[in-house]
This record gives structure tokens, C-alpha cells and sequence, in this order.
């Protein structure tokens, strides 16, 4: 994957609407302190699928949204849209926050979950949490890492962390479908104990026919019988 170019609009001091161009090669941002250089870092890693506030230094997802100056409005959305080649084809992944409605992503125009994101970049070896993407305190947080950490570093840039998240997320449906499997178990066998009661009455049903025909047959025979003494009687 070659990211080749990063668009924001309201994202943090990025208030207007900005492109940076990544051509290939070497690109270099520079500038004085808190001008917004670590801000397209994070508009970066956001668009990949950061869901830490604090990773933003915020304390919520909405303070990535421009809060407002003495001259400037604060802004209702933020917007950033991360323009791609992936196995030669462009693709844009955009992901979009309003106040009071939260996240959300688009992958070439379309709707998408925040995990069919997460899985692009994961099958491309990188991703929100890609070593590749140092930003401010993470050379002291690799140190400091936990064994389990930096072999989730090392899964990532190898490219295989999308392996893991595919089988988990195989692993989820297996579960469901299982579950789905012991429900749909329970209903044959509850159709099944309604089948046996309905076939039980059906051959009540029956012998109650086969009665009702003898008896009406028994009755008919017995009036005939009678009308026959009483003709007999009269005569």
C-alpha cells in the first residue's frame, strides 16, 4: 500500500479544507512547534481506525473536531479522507465525525464498518497501531512494552495481524452458528413432540369417525327393526 495523498477539513487545527501530497520518494513536513505537524500523524492513524481518544489527546472522539478560536467558529464535523494504491487500483478511505452522531467510514463512496477498515490495512501490514507510524512518546512506549505488545507489533509489521483478526472473527460466526445450530435443535425437537400429539389425536379423530358411522349404522338398523314390529303389530 502507498498512501498518496491525506485530505482533512475540520479535523483539530486543520479547520479549513488541506491536502498533503505524498509523492514517491521522500516527503518532509516541517514547521515550528504546534503548527499541526503531529495533528497529520493523528488524522492518519484516525483514518486507519483509532478509536482511543486519549491515543488523539483528547478526552472524548468529538475534540478531534475544530473547537473554535477568538476569530474562528468551532467547526460541527471533522473529515478526513486518506487517498491509497493498493495492488495498483486507487482507493479512498473516508472517515467522518459529527457532534452527537459519532464515526463513521466510507471505502471508495460506500458505507463500511469501522472493521472492514481496520481489515483493509491490516491485509496491507499496517494499520492505526503500524510501528511504522511513530508518533510522540511511542519510542518510550516500545521499550517499555509488554512481551505481548511487541509481538503484536511484530505480527503487524509482518502483515499477519489481519490473519488474526479474520480468525476471530471466523471463530465468532463459528460460535453463532453453533448456537444457531442447538436453537434450531430444540425447535425440530418441539415440532417434532407437537408432530407425535398431532398424530396421536388424528388417530383419535379417526376411531372417533369409525365409531360414529357404527353407531349411526347400530341406530338406523334398530329404527328400521322397530318400525318393522310395530308394521307387524298393526297388521
Amino acid at each position: 500500500m502507498q498512501i498518496k495523498r491525506l485530505r482533512l477539513s475540520g479535523f483539530k487545527s486543520f479547520v479549513d479544507p488541506a491536502d498533503l501530497r505524498i509523492e514517491p520518494g521522500l516527503t518532509g513536513v516541517v514547521g515550528p512547534n504546534g503548527c499541526g505537524k503531529s495533528n497529520l500523524l493523528e488524522a492518519l492513524r484516525w483514518t486507519m481506525g483509532e478509536n482511543s481518544a486519549k491515543s488523539m489527546r483528547g478526552a472524548g472522539m468529538e475534540d478531534v473536531i475544530f473547537a473554535g478560536t477568538a476569530t474562528r467558529p468551532p467547526r460541527d464535523f471533522a473529515e478526513v479522507s486518506l487517498l491509497a494504491e493498493v495492488n495498483g487500483d486507487e482507493t479512498e478511505i473516508v472517515r467522518r465525525i459529527e457532534r452527537g452522531a459519532g464515526s463513521a467510514y466510507r471505502i471508495d463512496g460506500k458505507d463500511v464498518r469501522a472493521k472492514d477498515v481496520s481489515l483493509l490495512f491490516a491485509d496491507a501490514a499496517t494499520g492505526a497501531h503500524s510501528p511504522a507510524l511513530v508518533s510522540q512518546g511511542r519510542i518510550s512506549a516500545v521499550i517499555a512494552a509488554k512481551p505481548t505488545d511487541r509481538r503484536a507489533m511484530l505480527e503487524e509489521a509482518a502483515g499477519i495481524a489481519g490473519l488474526h483478526v479474520r480468525r476471530r472473527d471466523a471463530e465468532q460466526k463459528l460460535r453463532a452458528t453453533e448456537a444457531n445450530l442447538l436453537r434450531l435443535d430444540e425447535v425440530i425437537a418441539d415440532q417434532e413432540a407437537r408432530a407425535a400429539a398431532l398424530r396421536r389425536q388424528a388417530r383419535q379423530a379417526e376411531k372417533y369417525r369409525l365409531l360414529s358411522t357404527q353407531i349411526r349404522v347400530a341406530e338406523a338398523r334398530m329404527i328400521f327393526a322397530r318400525w318393522r314390529e310395530a308394521a307387524a303389530a298393526a297388521d
